[in-house]
C-alpha cells in the first residue's frame, strides 16, 4: 500500500495505490490552504479504501519545484508519517507526475516541456521525451526566457500563452500519477527534500 500526496501547487492532492491500481483519490477544492487540508484528505482516502495507517508499506511525496510553504507542509507530513509508521518515503519531482499523465492521456506524442506557475511572473520548467522521461533538471525563470513553440504541459503554459503558444493539459500534478510513477518505476525516486530552486520569501532577519 503506497500513499502519495503532492502540495507543490495551490491544489492538495492525495492518492492510495494498492499494488494493482489506484484505490482512492481526493483533491482539495480550496487553494492555498495546504496545512488545513492535507490531513483530512489523507484520512478521507484511507477511509474510502478501508485502509489503516498501519497497513501502509510506503509513502511518496511531491518535492516540487514549488513554493516554500506548500512544499514544507507535504514534506514534513511525509517524513513524520514515515518515521511513525517505520516505512520508506520516496520523493518525486512534481513535474514528472504531470509529464506521465500527459503521455498517458495522449496530450503529447513527442518531446515536450512541463511549465508550472512559480508566481512572481515566473515558471518552473523541465523538458521530457515522448515517454515522459525527464531530460534535464527543473529551472525557474521568466516565461520569455524559457519560451518554446513546442507542446507545453502545465498551468504555467496556460498562464503565459505568448511564451507557450501550444499549451496542453493537465495543469496541476495529481497524486495518482505520482503513485503510479513510483510503483511502476517510471519516475526517478529522490530524497524527500524540497526543490525550491530559489530562496524562500520569508528569511531570518539579520542580527
Amino acid at each position: 500500500m503506497l500513499l502519495a500526496f503532492d502540495t507543490a501547487s495551490p491544489t492538495v492532492t492525495v492518492a492510495l495505490h494498492d499494488g494493482t491500481g489506484i484505490a482512492a483519490t481526493a483533491t482539495s477544492d480550496r487553494g492555498m490552504r495546504h496545512g488545513e487540508q492535507l490531513a483530512p484528505l489523507i484520512e478521507r482516502v484511507l477511509a474510502e479504501a478501508g485502509v489503516r495507517p498501519a497497513d501502509l508499506s510506503a509513502l511518496a511525496v511531491g518535492v516540487g519545484p514549488g513554493p516554500f510553504t506548500g512544499l514544507r507542509v507535504g514534506l514534513v507530513t511525509a517524513r513524520t508519517m514515515a518515521h511513525v509508521l517505520g516505512v520508506p518515503v520516496h520523493g518525486v519531482c512534481s513535474l514528472d507526475a504531470l509529464a506521465l499523465e500527459a503521455v498517458a492521456d495522449g496530450a503529447v506524442s513527442g518531446d515536450f516541456v512541463v511549465a508550472t506557475d512559480a508566481r512572481r511572473k515566473e515558471v518552473y520548467r523541465a523538458s521530457y521525451d515522448a515517454r515522459g522521461v525527464r531530460l534535464d533538471e527543473p529551472v525557474v525563470d521568466r516565461p520569455a526566457a524559457l519560451a518554446t513553440d513546442g507542446p507545453a504541459v502545465g498551468e504555467g503554459a496556460r498562464l503565459y500563452p505568448d511564451a507557450f503558444p501550444d499549451a496542453r493539459g493537465p495543469e496541476r500534478p495529481a497524486a495518482a500519477w505520482l503513485a503510479r510513477g513510483v510503483v511502476e518505476g517510471r519516475v526517478a525516486v529522490l530524497a524527500p527534500e524540497p526543490l525550491y530552486l530559489r530562496r524562500p520569501d520569508a528569511v531570518e532577519r539579520a542580527r
